[in-house]
């Protein structure tokens, strides 16, 4: 009997196809497949290390755990125009999380019936949790960047001096995690004045005594601070052709430069940082740590306890163990 039972154990623990493939809304809409479903939805999606992420840290704790042995992770390409029918068809079919990533972030902000206080301001959610009612949404990127800065620089972001480039989606929610950490400073600089001012317009409220200036990418003001933290949240850096989204040399004694591009893992920014000899990391450690609080929110499971297991399999799954 002890035998049986560890090979139904073992079964238990193996990955299921579906954990690999990328499904469709046609998929979504036949699903039956018993146990705790999570997934992550996105535009597209064939690139997600994150069902590795999450299966790893699932079956490490199925091994300790049973409650956790049918916890899988799958993923779902959805189109944008979708996203509305996705959300209702998972929260019927009672999957206990999801995980978005763009565009469904900001999409998905207006069709929560809760929202956590702290993901209000970044106007995005990439976390949901299955309630009665429907979805409570919450935002982990903030708390994964925070953690990342500190695995990766030894930094924190509170009392730092921040330059932050770009003033999009990714940069907005940067920047709401900065301020309410209470940095020293933030610099955000973009190529575009009118997205910039209004991203200026949107943060002001968030952490009034927090100096806040914006400038532009390609002419940095002679009055910014030394010994800032350079963080990256443009797209600028996933072609090997691209240039990097700021001329390192023309900031004043730069303590160390973050991407959040974590494929592929150098990019010109950060190889600009390594001639000149500035610590500097990219953003694998911010996927890890914001996918294991969004594990936590799900599980209970502190964040800290699984993000080990998901660094491990990321790590892996693009081959860089």
């Amino acid at each position: 009997m002890p035998r049986r039972r560890s090979a139904v154990r073992l079964a238990l623990l193996k990955p299921h196809p579906a954990a690999s493939a990328v499904l469709t809304l046609a998929d979504l809409a036949a699903w039956s497949r018993p146990g705790t479903a999570l997934a992550v939805l996105g535009h597209p999606i064939k690139h997600s290390i994150s069902p590795a992420m999450h299966n790893a840290a699932l079956a490490a704790l199925a091994r300790a755990d049973a409650r956790f042995a049918d916890w899988h992770y799958v993923r779902f390409e959805i189109h944008p125009a979708d996203l509305p029918q996705a959300l209702d068809l998972l929260h019927a079919k009672k999957f206990r999380g999801v995980n978005l990533t763009v565009p469904h972030k900001i999409i998905a902000f207006d069709r929560v019936v809760a929202l956590d206080p702290a993901a209000r301001p970044v106007g995005a959610v990439n976390t949901l949790h299955w309630a009665e009612r429907g979805w409570h949404g919450f935002n982990t990127d903030g708390y994964g960047l925070a953690s990342a800065v500190r695995e990766t620089l030894g930094r924190d972001l509170a009392g730092t001096h921040v330059i932050l480039l770009g003033a999009g989606g990714a940069a907005r929610g940067a920047a709401v995690e900065c301020l309410q950490r209470r940095c020293a400073s933030l610099w955000i600089a973009n190529r575009t004045r009118a997205t910039l001012d209004t991203l200026l317009a949107a943060l002001a409220p968030v952490a009034p005594g927090v100096p806040l200036h914006g400038f532009a990418s390609a002419a940095p003001p002679p009055d910014l601070p030394s010994g800032a933290l350079v963080i990256n949240a443009t797209s600028a850096g996933l072609r090997p052709t691209d240039e990097p989204p700021v001329d390192l040399t023309a900031l004043p004694h730069v303590a160390a430069v973050f991407d959040m591009i974590y494929n592929p893992p150098q990019t010109p920014l950060l190889r600009q940082a390594y001639f000149l000899g500035q610590p500097h990391a990219h953003g694998l450690a911010m996927l890890v740590h914001q996918g294991a609080k969004s594990l936590e929110h799900w599980s209970g499971i502190p964040a800290a306890q699984t993000a080990p297991t998901m660094a491990v399999a990321a790590r892996a799954a693009l081959g860089l163990t």
